[in-house]
């Protein structure tokens, strides 16, 4: 497939930008000022002003959530004075806490693996935000973000259609490609959202910025989410109900504090001691067991993945081959996707995917994204709810 580039911001156009305070949000803003655009830069406030107990605010890390965000609105207020820019906060914490929060814990506790990121892009920055933004009044041509990422239009029709929807595509500089965390915002939505930073390298983006005398090129990277200081402020709405570390022929081997500590592929802080190194294979809710296995037996083959969403809703008709994701870390490896007819006793939301791998895959973790590229250039992508080792 061929891709064209959806056309950037021109020059007397209206701009909206997202703001973290960061050098990537920053530098976009300017950049788009500097090209003769109305920028009105807007930062979401997420934190309810909650801190873990006996914790000094200072030690903790910057992150999406938490009393760093105090620091980030001042440094985007006086960027945004500075540089005679419109700005506004808009507040989202409701719909965060409802869309984000409590889904990160549903999952958890369902012995899933969220994807807070995803949900959080999905649902609050390319949602609420921009919902808030039009409460405000604010008319704009775009919407801009600092994300390594690109948004394109094919010359053809997706599957076989006439539908040619705006599309996200990955980013020049690979390594910092975030496009894994954009694959649930809808078509229509991308019409206006542009990613300005597309075709710039991070280390680009840090010269740029320091050439400006940006305050923002000298600030640490933010970590995603929120940091691990407030992971036990988060589950301490209900206690953790301890259960059975077991293996694979259900031996117990120790006993766990709450499956919501435990993500598949984890080794560290097991509590158990056993001659060979041990990884968590996997977590059944029903039963409330971690399982424990060898490395290689961690590997499967395929999996299954519902709640599927497509580009320009354009379901293909048949199979499909495409480069697949597991996870943001993870290199893109070649799938066959094909529907898949669910059993009796199967729960799935939507229609079921069938993803087989060329080459067996490690770790896949219920709760995560299988995101599908052709071409470098999302198709869909669903939720993983079943992992299929034979």
């Amino acid at each position: 497939m061929t891709f064209i580039d959806a056309q950037m911001p021109e020059k007397g156009s209206t701009v909206v930008v997202g703001m973290s305070g960061g050098v990537d949000s920053t530098l976009t803003t300017l950049l788009l000022k500097e090209r003769g655009c109305k920028v009105i830069g807007v930062t979401m406030s997420l934190w309810d002003g909650k801190l873990p107990e006996g914790l000094d605010p200072d030690a903790i890390p910057d992150s999406c959530y938490g009393p760093s965000e105090i620091k980030d609105i001042e440094e985007c207020k006086k960027f945004c004075a500075e540089n005679d820019i419109e700005y506004h906060i808009v507040d989202v914490k409701k719909e965060y806490h409802q869309e984000v929060l409590e889904y990160f814990k549903r999952e958890y506790r369902n012995g899933r693996t969220p994807n807070p990121c995803i949900q959080c892009n999905r649902k609050i920055k390319f949602g609420a935000l921009l919902k808030g933004i039009d409460k405000i009044g604010i008319e704009y041509d775009y919407f801009c973000t600092g994300h390594y990422a690109k948004v394109v239009i094919p010359e053809q029709g997706l599957f076989g259609t006439d539908v040619k929807p705006y599309m996200v595509s990955t980013a020049y500089d690979y390594t910092k490609d975030q496009t894994y965390f954009l694959y649930r915002i809808p078509s229509e939505t991308l019409k206006k959202v542009r990613f300005p930073l597309a075709e710039y390298k991070k280390s680009e983006v840090f010269q740029m910025a320091k050439e400006r005398n940006l305050i923002a090129a000298e600030r640490k990277e933010s970590q995603d989410f929120i940091p691990p200081e407030y992971f036990d402020v988060l589950f301490a709405d209900k206690p953790s109900v301890p259960g059975d570390i077991i293996d694979l022929d259900g031996k117990k081997l120790g006993t766990h504090r709450g499956i919501e500590h435990y993500t598949v592929g984890q080794r560290r802080g097991l509590g158990v001691a056993v001659s060979y190194p041990v990884y968590v294979h996997s977590i059944d809710p029903v039963t409330n067991t971690v399982v424990l296995a060898k490395n290689e037996e961690l590997n499967a083959q395929g999996l299954i993945a519902d709640n599927f969403v497509w580009s320009g809703n354009v379901e293909p008709s048949q199979p499909i081959e495409a480069f697949v994701k597991i996870r943001l870390a993870s290199k893109p490896v070649k799938a066959k996707i094909e529907k898949y007819e669910a059993k009796e006793g199967d729960e799935f939301t939507g229609t079921p995917w069938k993803i087989t791998f060329e080459a067996m895959q490690r770790a896949i973790a219920p709760g995560q994204s299988a995101v599908l590229y052709i071409d470098g250039t999302i198709v869909g992508g669903g939720i993983i709810s079943k992992v299929l080792r034979d």
